[in-house]
């Protein structure tokens, strides 16, 4: 055992064998690729819902400017007068 150690230098590198590294890799690699598959998946259904409750909210918007201008044009003072035509005889009451 000594003798091992005699015969190693102090700056030499840790003998590794390549197959453990290789497959680590590989599974890693695997693992990224599943990760990004997930990550696309979600973000793509996060996506989807945030434009259709935008759509919505949009469209609940408009629906309420509607609502809210034809009650004003309604209720505006000036719609409730009555044109006459000039020269028209007053109408009697």
């Amino acid at each position: 055992m000594a003798n091992d150690v005699e015969t190693q230098s102090a700056g030499s590198w840790p003998q590794v064998n390549s197959g453990p590294l290789i497959t680590g890799g590989v599974l890693i690699g695997i693992g990224a690729v599943v990760a990004f598959a997930g990550l696309a998946v979600a973000g793509g259904h996060l996506v989807a819902a945030t434009r259709a409750w935008i759509r919505e909210l949009k469209w609940e918007q408009a629906k309420t400017a509607a609502v809210s201008g034809a009650s004003t044009w309604r209720e505006h003072p000036n719609a409730k007068v009555r044109l006459v035509r000039r020269g028209a005889a007053p109408a009697a009451d």
